[in-house]
C-alpha cells in the first residue's frame, strides 16, 4: 500500500480529538443522568412496558423530588390527559406556565397542552380562549386546527370554516372535505328553518370547496325535492354516481319516489337496475327488490334476485329470492 508516512500523525491526531469529544459528551450524559431522580428512569421503563398507572406513580414522586425538571412535567401532564384524568393535567400544565424560567417555546408549549387539557375535559369555552391566545404564534396551525375542533363540538360551522380558512394553502387544500361538510351543516339547518335560498348558497360554497362532496350533492336534490321540483332533484341526486358511485345505494330509493311522483316509474327502475349491474350492493338489490314487488309482483321481483344471485350471492339476495317465492 502506498500511504504517506505523514499521514500518520494526522490520522492519530484527527482519531485522538475525535474519541476525546465522545469522552466529553458521554461525561455531560452521565452528569445529566445522575442529576435526574431514579424515579425517572423507573417511571420511563413502566412506560416502555405498557403500565402508565406505575409510571404515572414514578413521575409524581420524580416531580416531587425535582420540581425543576421542565420536561417531566410536560409528560406527566400529558399522561394525565391520556388516562383521562384531566383535572390533574390542567394543574401540572397551569403551574408550569406560572413558572418563571420557562422560555417561550416552553410557555407557548404549554399553554397549548393546558389548552388540550380543556377540551379534553369538555370545557370548550376555556380551550376557545387558549387557542385564540396561541394564534400569531409559532404553534398558530396547531392552535387553528384545535380551534376547529371546539368549534365543530360547539356546533358553530361558520366560525370553523372562517378558522380553516385562515391556515396555510397547503393546510388549506387538506382540509376541504372537512369545510365542505361545514357548508352541509349550515344548509341543513337552512333546509329545516325554511331558508331556502341560504341553503342553496351553502351548498354551492360546500362543492366549490369540494366537487366530490356526495354528501352536498344529496341536500340538493333533497331541496329541490322540498321545493317540489321533482325533476331537478332527480338530476341532483343522479350525479352522486359522477361523484363516487358506491354511495348510489343512498339516493336509490330518493329517485325511485320522485319517479313515482311523475308517473316514470320504469324509467326509475331502469336506472336503478343499471346501478345494480355496474355498482352491486345489499341496499342497492333491496330497493329494486321492493319497487319490483310494487310494480311488477313477485314474479319479476324473483327474477331480478335470482339474476343478480348469479352475479353476486348474497345472504340478503337468498331471503329476498324466498320472499319472492311465497
Amino acid at each position: 500500500m502506498d500511504i504517506e508516512l505523514w499521514w500518520l500523525p494526522a490520522f492519530a491526531a484527527f482519531f485522538g480529538l475525535g474519541w476525546l469529544a465522545a469522552r466529553i459528551d458521554i461525561k455531560h450524559l452521565v452528569k445529566e443522568s445522575r442529576a435526574l431522580p431514579r424515579s425517572y428512569f423507573t417511571g420511563l421503563n413502566f412506560l416502555l412496558n405498557e403500565q402508565p398507572d406505575k409510571a404515572i406513580d414514578a413521575f409524581v414522586e420524580a416531580v416531587n423530588l425535582d420540581p425543576q425538571t421542565i420536561e417531566l412535567h410536560f409528560a406527566l401532564g400529558n399522561l394525565f390527559r391520556r388516562r383521562g384524568e384531566t383535572d390533574r393535567a390542567i394543574r401540572v400544565h397551569q403551574r408550569l406556565i406560572e413558572r418563571d424560567d420557562l422560555s417561550t417555546e416552553q410557555r407557548l408549549q404549554a399553554l397549548s397542552a393546558l389548552g388540550q387539557d380543556y377540551l379534553k375535559a369538555g370545557l370548550l369555552d376555556r380551550a376557545e380562549e387558549v387557542f385564540i391566545k396561541l394564534r400569531d404564534t409559532a404553534l398558530h396551525e396547531e392552535a387553528c386546527r384545535y380551534l376547529i375542533e371546539v368549534y365543530s363540538q360547539e356546533k358553530e360551522w361558520q366560525k370553523a370554516i372562517d378558522i380553516a380558512r385562515s391556515l396555510p394553502d397547503d393546510a388549506q387544500q387538506l382540509g376541504r372535505i372537512q369545510v365542505a361538510n361545514y357548508f352541509c351543516e349550515l344548509a341543513a339547518l337552512d333546509i329545516a328553518h325554511s331558508r331556502f335560498d341560504d341553503a342553496r348558497t351553502h351548498l354551492e360554497q360546500a362543492l366549490e370547496a369540494n366537487k366530490k362532496s356526495v354528501r352536498a350533492q344529496i341536500l340538493l336534490g333533497d331541496l329541490e325535492n322540498t321545493l317540489g321540483r321533482l325533476e331537478a332533484a332527480v338530476e341532483a341526486w343522479k350525479r352522486v354516481e359522477q361523484q363516487n358511485p358506491i354511495y348510489v345505494a343512498l339516493v336509490a330509493q330518493r329517485i325511485m319516489d320522485a319517479c313515482r311522483k311523475l308517473d316514470q316509474i320504469p324509467a326509475g327502475l331502469q336506472l336503478l337496475r343499471s346501478y345494480l349491474e355496474h355498482y352491486p350492493s345489499l341496499d342497492l338489490l333491496d330497493t329494486v327488490f321492493q319497487s319490483e314487488m310494487e310494480r311488477e309482483g313477485p314474479a319479476e321481483a324473483y327474477r331480478v334476485v335470482r339474476a343478480e344471485l348469479a352475479r353476486n350471492p348474497t345472504l340478503l339476495g337468498l331471503d329476498k329470492l324466498l320472499e319472492a317465492q311465497i
